[in-house]
């Protein structure tokens, strides 16, 4: 009927200016994260942003002041002009992290989100399921401290295992995501791969912890999901050459990476780790762009590596 297909068409235009609205949010903390800038200058990206993306960006000043109130409602980013500058910055971020992530999920929906068939345009890497769907679920029982049950799929032998573990964060690497939690079985703080995960119950019996698990201190010194070993981190140098050493700078390899020297023949670097099979693997990964310099252990069993990999050919 006519009037089916009106609210039918309003609630389209109602869609589409939701989406637009967020999609101009996201735009102009993108911005902003770059440099301050002044409204002319905003309303000139957002107008070429509107030709790139096919929609229409294009705002008043009063719009962009209701936008700014919005933005630090959603995202918790203050916005303010800055008279010196003569121009608008980002005065406050409580969580760079998150934003930046929401950000680029947000920008590859919108690449995807489009009219025409994208089989000739983008090549999909295929993969399973990370276990997403459970991150709801996992970050509100986080939040409420209460128990959860689950079935586990060991890697290693195939073995299927009920789990009763009390959940303490959740922590993402090479683009899997992982429950930091506390087995009831031996008391024991352990990590589980969403991927491998199943039959998810959250319960209603709570627990207390004696202080606030924190998972950037626990992994301060952790390269991957192994948590510390009880012992001292190691301090740790690799030699990277000339070639490698520029994607070394622009990705370290971890928050505790310090440049130690820099020539025309590569970089040095410092690391403060807790050696792992995970971290092992990582340095395998460079091939001969990298050299274990320190410490001997670390050397040695990378030295033992290649020497049994060599014996198969």
């Amino acid at each position: 009927t006519c009037r089916s297909q009106s609210l039918s068409l309003f609630q389209n235009n109602r869609d589409m200016s939701k989406r637009e609205s967020l999609s101009r949010y996201n735009l102009i903390i993108k911005k902003l994260k770059q440099h301050p800038a002044s409204f002319k200058q905003i309303s000139e990206y957002l107008k070429l942003e509107s030709e790139i993306q096919g929609y229409n960006f294009s705002i008043e000043i009063r719009t962009f002041q209701r936008d700014i109130q919005d933005i630090l409602a959603l995202y918790d980013i203050e916005i303010k002009y800055d008279r010196y500058l003569k121009a608008y910055r980002i005065e406050r971020d409580e969580q760079p992290e998150v934003t930046a992530r929401i950000l680029e999920a947000f920008d590859t929906f919108n690449a995807l989100n489009i009219s025409e068939r994208l089989s000739n345009h983008i090549h999909f890497e295929k993969r399973k399921p990370q276990g997403t769907q459970h991150l709801y679920g996992l970050l509100h029982a986080i939040q409420k401290k209460v128990q959860i049950h689950f079935i586990y799929d060991k890697f290693w032998n195939g073995e299927l295992t009920d789990r009763t573990v009390e959940p303490l964060a959740l922590k993402e690497f090479k683009q899997r995501w992982y429950l930091i939690a506390k087995d009831l079985k031996d008391d024991t703080i352990k990590t589980f791969g969403l991927d491998r995960l199943s039959e998810l119950e959250i319960s209603k019996i709570s627990f207390l912890m004696e202080k606030e698990f924190d998972p950037n201190k626990h992994f301060q010194y952790c390269f991957g999901i192994v948590g510390p070993n009880n012992t001292a981190p190691d301090d740790i140098i690799l030699s990277f050459n000339r070639v490698q050493a520029k994607y070394i700078k622009s990705l370290p390899l971890h928050d505790t990476q310090e440049i130690i020297e820099e020539n025309n023949k590569g970089i040095l670097i410092k690391l403060k780790l807790f050696i792992s099979l995970d971290f092992i693997m990582e340095i395998l990964s460079y091939g001969d762009s990298v050299e274990v310099i320190q410490p001997p252990e670390l050397r040695e069993a990378v030295k033992g590596i290649y020497s049994k990999a060599l014996g198969k050919y």
